[in-house]
Formats: structure tokens, sequence, C-alpha cells
């Protein structure tokens, strides 16, 4: 029994199980509270950890990283990429598909078809079947009006009639070829924001936030200018929904918060689609949003999110959560706000209504913010990217994949120095002396430097609003109707342009210094 007891894994379940709900994102202090206690989310995270933790043979995931945030997603698909198992996972998180899936399957106009790779294997592969198949088409289109013109003409002479009636068996017999369907929607409605914000949309300084001894946020500062285009992210529990909340006015706090001139947002959450009336129709909660939009206009956004014909006329209380998600969205969207306050929008989206939302984001002329762990998503539509770390709120003003390559790079720089440094303290254990010259000048370094980094930050963001003002200017066309300015326009574009990636540059290297220097001053 001992034995059998030992090949079942009896002893190294604890260790396993913990291991799986650490990475799912469980604190190890909260691993021996009663499952009662947690929520919905995180009681589907059990589960996932208790599929895990059997190892069939085959695993069958149906949207396994809805509840997870960005640290437990990525953990995942290491799992995953070791497991040893099959596994068919349903999703719309594209990056997940690509990171983990060997091969797609897509169910299309009734058919189930296969591709032997990842996703981005499958979007090259589906465009050249496309093609062949649209060629094909094409060519079968052309020999049958051949044959029925054939038919059509001999149709009335008797010498023919043999003839004939083969040509129309021949049609009868032939196998169609379908004309392809293009299944990427096009957003073709422009989405206002009103009246333009001031050039500092919003500021918070100082500004404190705790949940009895659970500290948020702690004397922490932030500014959002015009056009700024952010993606807030980090694991669950670090208060993004918070500072959302924060933002929009709802979460009582310690500090300042300063709304910033003409400023008028809007703020999307889950929790919002409870205030959709059930017993409107789609397009009558779109007319009650109060924008004095024609029904043409508003029939021309439920479209961009898959509302056609007849469909305009269901009630809310008949729709999915996706297509509640999708109602709410339309609304935020057409409520002329200059800043949208977003939190989770992907959720319950499938990956068309995702590439929808991307392209309103990408066109939307004012300025947001939003909560999303869907990588891809914010890959495609932010210029900033804020996180909460040490209570603080953190800003990497850049991309998504500029602030993964950077972040990346401090982690393994991290790493190297901390196996340099254990080395150093193996080989002598000897305290070094309090407040040496040596550790006077790092900090002074330190400062100096933290002080010249926040300068930077502040001009990389006044650089940014100018260049979106000239690129504005730079889309008129009556400036095109007068050469000299528009040459010193275009010069001044350039210039800022230059001066912008230096300082981009710049940034990512003092960062690293700081870094660098903070590491040193703790060792």
């Amino acid at each position: 029994l001992q034995e059998e007891f030992d090949h079942l894994g009896g002893y190294t379940i604890q260790s396993k199980a913990e291991e799986i709900l650490e990475g799912l994102g469980f604190k190890t202090e909260e691993l021996s509270k009663p499952l009662k206690e947690f929520s919905g989310g995180w009681r589907m995270r059990v589960m996932l950890a208790k599929l895990l933790l059997q190892k069939p043979a085959l695993l069958l995931l149906d949207e396994p990283t809805n509840h997870l945030d960005l640290p437990s997603i990525q953990w995942i698909e290491n799992y995953i990429h070791n497991y040893d198992g099959a596994i068919i996972v349903v999703s719309h998180d594209r990056e997940f598909v690509n990171n983990t899936a060997t091969s797609i399957v897509e169910v299309s106009n009734r058919q189930l078809n296969q591709y032997s790779g990842n996703y981005d294997f499958y979007l090259k592969e589906k465009k050249l079947r496309a093609e062949i198949q649209q060629s094909a088409y094409e060519n079968q289109q052309q020999k049958i009006k051949q044959t029925e013109k054939f038919i059509e003409r001999f149709r009335a002479k008797a010498t023919k009639a043999k003839q004939v009636q083969s040509r129309v068996k021949e049609l009868e017999r032939l196998d169609r070829i379908e004309e392809v369907a293009d299944d990427n929607m096009v957003v073709n409605f422009k989405f206002n924001c009103g009246r333009p914000s001031g050039k500092q949309v919003i500021k918070l300084e100082q500004v404190g936030k705790a949940y009895n001894d659970l500290v948020i946020l702690k004397e922490s500062d932030a500014v959002i200018m015009r056009g700024n285009k952010v993606a807030l992210i980090g694991a669950n529990g670090k208060g993004k929904s918070t500072l959302l909340r924060i933002l929009a006015g709802t979460e009582p706090i310690q500090g300042n918060r300063e709304l910033g001139h003409n400023v008028n947002f809007a703020f999307f959450a889950q929790h919002q689609l409870e205030s959709l009336n059930v017993e409107n129709e789609i397009l009558e909660e779109l007319k009650q949003a109060g924008t004095g939009k024609s029904e043409t206009e508003l029939r021309n956004v439920l479209g961009c999110f898959l509302f056609a014909g007849d469909e305009v006329f269901k009630k809310i209380k008949v729709l999915s959560g996706g297509e509640k998600s999708r109602v709410a969205l339309a609304k935020v969207l057409i409520s002329e706000a200059n800043f949208l306050l977003l939190d989770e929008p992907t959720n319950h989206l499938d990956m068309q209504s995702v590439n929808i939302l991307i392209q309103a984001l990408q066109q939307y002329e004012g300025t947001f913010i939003v909560v999303s762990h869907d990588r891809y998503f914010i890959s495609q539509i932010a210029n900033t990217i804020y996180y909460i770390d040490d209570q603080q709120i953190k800003q990497y003003p850049g991309t998504y994949d500029e602030y993964e390559y950077w972040r990346l790079n401090l982690l393994k720089t991290s790493n190297q120095n901390n196996t340099q440094n254990q080395k150093n303290k193996d080989k002598d254990k000897k305290t070094k002396p309090e407040k040496s010259p040596e550790e006077k000048e790092l900090r002074k370094k330190l400062r100096d430097l933290s002080a010249k980094l926040e300068e930077l930050e502040m001009s990389i963001m006044q650089l940014e609003e100018e260049k979106i003002t000239l690129e504005k200017q730079l889309s008129q066309p009556e400036i095109y109707e007068n050469p000299d300015k528009m040459h010193q326009t275009q010069e001044k574009y350039q210039k800022i342009n230059a001066t912008l990636e230096q300082k981009q540059a710049s940034w990512d290297t003092w960062a690293l210094e700081i870094e660098e220097l903070e590491k040193n001053l703790k060792n």
C-alpha cells in the first residue's frame, strides 16, 4: 500500500497543489482559507488547479484565461508547454492561443477547418487558402456563365438538343465552390469625442487608498495628458480597478484628484451591464443614451458591433453576456466623452469583437485608460503603460511590446546581479561599513538621476502632445495650399520625432541605471 501511495504521488501532492495554486495567483497564506471566502473568479481558479493536478491524458479547457490576471496567464502558458498530455482549448485570447497552440481548428460555414500551426500560422495559411478558393470560385463562375450562355443560345435548335441536355446535366452535377466570405468587420463610423479637453486631463497628488490593513496606494502621484492612450496592467489585487474608480471620482481617497478643463469622461465596467434596461430593444437603448444621433447613425454603430438588420430590435434581456458587453461599449463610444475609463472591456468578447474595439479605439481622438489582461489588445491600442508597484503608480512611456522588452531586460539584469552578489557574499561575508564614501556617492548619483528622469518624463509627454498637434495639422487639406507652411510643419514634425526617439532611448538607459544603483545600495 505504501508503494502504491508513493507511485500515485501521495508524498508530493501537497507541494504540487501549492505550486499550481500559487502559479494561478493565490498567496501562500491564502491556501488554508475556506473556499467559501473566495469570489466566483477565484473559485474558478481552484477548479482549474484541480484539473491541472489530476494530469489527465486529455485536458479540455473552455476560456481558461477569463478569470486570470497577466502573471497567471503567463504561468499557465508555461505549464501547457511542459504538459505531457493532449489539450483542447477554446479561447478568445489571441496571444495565449498563439503561445500555446500547435494546431488550430476553426469553425466556419458549418465546417471544421484544421491548420497545423499556431495562431500566426493560421492567419497566413487562411489567407492563402482564401486566395486559392476565390480564384477557383471565379474560374468556376466563368465556366458556368459560358455553359449557361451555350444552353440559352442553342436551346431551341433540335440539332443541338442532345448537347444542350448534356450541358444542363453537367451544371446540375457540378460541385459548386462557395465565394470566400470576408469575416473581418471594418469600422466605418467615426467615434467623436466632442469638445477637446485641456492639455492636462487628470492629476492625482499624494493619493492614498487603503481597505483596513490592505494598502493599495500611498502618497502616489500621476498625470494623464490629452492624447495619452494608457493601458493599466498588473496582477489582480494590485488595485487597478480601484485606481479607475479613483480617476472616475467614485472612490473616497486621501490626497487630491484634479480633473482638467473641459474633461467629459465615460466609465465602462462589467457591473454596468446591470444598468442596461432589459425591456428595451438594442436600438432603443442607444437612442436613450441622449447623443442626438439619427437612427441611421446608430444602426451604423451597432453594425460595427455585429448587430445587423433586425438584430437591433432584440430585447436586452435575451442577449448573452458578450452581446450586452458590446451594447454597453457602443453606448460608451457614442457618448462623445473625451476621456474614457474602460475596465476589462474585452471580457466576454470574441476575437472579431475585440478587433472591432481595437479599430474604434485606434481612431478615437480623445484620451483613455484601459485595464486589460489581453496582451494583443493592449499592444494595439496603448502608447503608455501604467502599473502599480510598491503602492505607487508607475509609468512606462511606450507601447506594451517596448515595455515587455524593457521589463525582461531589467529582470535579466536583476537575476545576473543577484547571482553575482550571492557569489560575492559567499566569498566575503564581512558587512559593509555604514555610510561609506562610496555609498554616499551612490545615493547622490541616485537622487540626481531620479530628478533628471522625472524631468525627462515631463519632456517626453510635452513632445508627444506637440507631435499629436502637428499630426492633426498635417492631416488637414488646407495646409498643402501653403507650401512654405507645409514645409515648416513637416520639418518641425520630423525634428520632434527624432528628439522623441532620443529622449525615449535616454529614458530606457537612465531607468536601467537607477535600477542598478538601487540594487547596489541594497547590497
